[in-house]
């Protein structure tokens, strides 16, 4: 990238002590570090233990992860050992939006390579490094590298990208605020995670396990209450269908109506859904199966996304790939059901039949059983699960509140890119 004009190289935001310091220089990546290649390894290298070889996989939220961990004998041939602050970069996938994705390797990381569709960067200020690498600049350098159909980047590639560069003591002073906030949003991730964890093992005894009628844990003024009972969801909830209308009649959609369809499938197993990425119209309603389900109605997907549910927040219609439920009051609590559901999914997700698509046929519904206690015990449970959904609900925004901050600062603390381009 280049200068379009003589705008100074400068950002809208400097620490005091650097505001006379000078304009900052333009950097090939080339001259800031090196770039080390990857292992080539075949299925026979595979061990239980042995060198660890990072892969695309093993960067999570611009972070280490060791979830999925492959292994490779320790006397494997042409390797080149992965340090501490090498910055991991993902240089080939089969999924275009994985290019350029990068992490720091943490300082106490097991003795590891790194796969050879990854490569490192290796450099004296990595933690300044990285941080560029989170840049705009960075972004539009890998996106132009791209185009349309190339799924890789390459090191000739990467040793041209081109940077603004501060001094030294200016790039640590500027790598030490970002990684603190880094830090910050590590920690409260933490805390979500723990959140969640705890949530999961609690639902795990508030609700009996496959087999039995009294769960492990029990509110004081239910333990003497007795066993759960066993009853079918049709006899404490109305079935409702869901139905597409004919898409080749345009005047069917956009009519204001939110229709839930499997292009909401990011939005299910979060409580209540808002809003829909379609609408249909009240003529789409007429000519088709499809009816408006009422607020506080549970929906869980049958395919493509299976067992995942949801509670509708406002009148909402669906498609035939969910079923609704609309529970009598008296008997069950939606909420009660929603999270029961969220309980059954693995069971949901291993009947499930299918090649390519995986489906429950709608006989399974009209006749599954649940067990359920009172409905003031319901009541109880529901409440529990929900406020601890708004304890994760709130953490979770905290976190984008951090992300968002950080964002802005790293667009403040850098030059601008709009005034360059790309060569």
């Amino acid at each position: 990238m280049k200068p379009k004009n003589n705008h100074s190289l400068l950002p809208k935001l400097r620490f005091p002590e650097f505001r006379d310091a000078g304009e900052w220089e333009i950097k090939k990546l080339g001259q800031l570090g090196e770039l080390v290649s990857g292992l080539t390894y075949s299925p026979e290298d595979i061990r239980d233990q042995g060198l660890l070889v990072l892969r695309s996989s093993n960067i999570q939220n611009g972070m280490i992860a060791l979830d999925d961990s492959v292994f490779v004998r320790p006397d494997i041939q042409g390797v080149n050992l992965s340090r501490p602050n090498d910055i991991l970069i993902c240089v080939r996938n089969g999924s275009k939006s994985l290019i350029g994705k990068n992490a720091l390797i943490p300082e106490k990381m097991p003795l590891c390579t790194h796969g050879a569709f990854m490569t490192v960067f290796r450099t004296n200020t990595a933690k300044f490094i990285f941080q560029l690498f989170q840049t705009e600049a960075y972004e539009k350098q890998v996106s132009a590298d791209l185009g349309a159909t190339i799924n890789s980047i390459n090191g000739g590639h990467l040793k041209k990208y081109k940077f603004y560069i501060p001094k030294l003591d200016e790039q640590q002073k500027i790598a030490d605020c970002l990684t603190s906030i880094d830090d910050l949003i590590a920690a409260e991730t933490q805390k979500l995670e723990s959140l969640k964890s705890h949530k999961k093992g609690l639902m795990q005894q508030l609700f009996p396990a496959e087999g039995e009628t009294i769960p492990k844990l029990r509110f004081p003024e239910f333990r003497d209450a007795g066993a759960w009972e066993e009853k079918k969801i049709e006899d404490l909830a109305k079935r409702g269908s869901g139905h597409t209308p004919n898409k080749g009649h345009t005047n069917y959609y956009n009519g204001g109506i939110k229709w839930v369809s499997l292009a909401d499938s990011n939005k299910l197993d979060k409580g209540y859904i808002y809003d829909t990425k379609v609408e249909i119209s009240v003529e789409g309603i007429k000519n088709s199966s499809a009816v408006i389900h009422p607020p506080g109605t549970v929906i869980i997907s049958r395919d493509a996304g299976v067992g995942k549910s949801a509670v509708l927040y406002s009148g909402m219609a669906v498609s035939q790939h969910f079923i609704a439920w609309c529970c009598d009051k008296s008997k069950l609590s939606n909420w009660f059901l929603y999270f029961l559901l969220q309980i059954l999914k693995p069971t949901f997700e291993r009947i499930a039949t299918g090649s390519t698509i995986k489906t429950i046929g709608l006989p399974y519904f009209k006749e599954i059983r649940i067990t359920i206690p009172s409905i003031n015990e319901q009541q109880k449970i529901a409440d529990f699960l929900s406020s601890l959904d708004d304890l994760i609900t709130a953490q979770t925004q905290k976190i984008e509140a951090l992300k968002l901050h950080k964002k802005g600062l790293m667009q403040q603390l850098f030059p601008s890119v709009e005034e360059v381009e790309h060569e």
